[in-house]
């Protein structure tokens, strides 16, 4: 008899649920924190370490996207220096005054703090300056898994008990949604699909939020169509230079 099992279309099957899943009135609640700050000329700062780091590159310079938006990224954030070196990182207070201090946190920001287990100790430390400078603070988070792991940040709080808003990812423990006969792991990861819907469903419902307070949220167009040009991007940047340093000449 001919196998039926198809692992892609439980994964695909898997992502539909989680998606479903996702509570709008959440979604809702983010977005109009994020309006909230760019109507008042804030930006909205993005952290997020190892593959939630790729979550908070998602939404910087999209096209379709917003252009407030301040990833906070650093070599160490990913795998530059190394797979486990970056979960040593991420576990660790190291480098929280650096990054912190690029980023430039103002009250009147908003910031969004990606991370999956919400328990290590630097995405928590985040988010804590984040508060501490006056910023509303988004958590994306697996709520599920959080609740049941203990932090490893000094305060023995995660992510989602600083936040001011919560974005629940519903993915399973662990991340992967496929048990495949002959492999001891679960294998296929939802947080980044699911994070990055629920990222840009957030910026989506801030966009509208604007729009009917009578501001423009700032959107970048595709530099692929129409008649954009680098020297046009630039001057629609410009405004933003200031305060998001990749949009500087060299991203100093």
């Amino acid at each position: 008899m001919e196998n039926s099992f198809s692992p892609s279309q439980v994964y695909l099957e898997s992502a539909h649920a989680v998606l479903n899943r996702v509570d709008v009135e959440s979604v809702r609640q983010a977005g109009a924190l994020v309006a909230e700050s760019i109507g008042s000329g804030g930006i909205v700062h993005l952290f997020g370490s190892g593959h939630s780091s790729l979550l908070a590159q998602e939404v910087f310079y999209r096209a379709g996207g917003l252009i407030a938006i301040n990833p906070v990224l650093d070599p160490r954030l990913g795998f530059e220096k190394g797979a486990v070196e970056s979960t040593e990182f991420e576990r660790s207070l190291e480098g929280a005054e650096e990054l912190a201090e690029r980023a430039g946190f103002q009250k009147g920001d908003a910031g969004i703090v990606i991370s999956n287990s919400g328990r290590n100790a630097l995405p928590v430390e985040m988010a804590l300056r984040m508060k501490q400078a006056g910023l509303k603070v988004i958590a994306l988070t697996n709520l599920e898994q959080s609740q049941s792991a203990d932090s490893r940040h000094l305060s023995g709080k995660r992510l989602f008990e600083v936040a001011d808003a919560i974005l629940d990812n519903h993915c399973p423990a662990g991340d992967a949604a496929v048990n495949i006969p002959g492999i001891p792991h679960a294998i296929g990861p939802l947080s980044t699909v699911a994070g990055a819907a629920i990222l840009h469903s957030v910026l989506l419902e801030a966009a509208a939020a604007l729009l009917q307070k009578g501001t423009s949220p700032g959107v970048l167009a595709s530099a692929n169509v129409g008649t954009v040009t680098p020297a046009s991007m630039r001057q629609l940047l410009s405004p933003f230079a200031a305060r998001i340093r990749y949009y500087r000449e060299g991203g100093r």
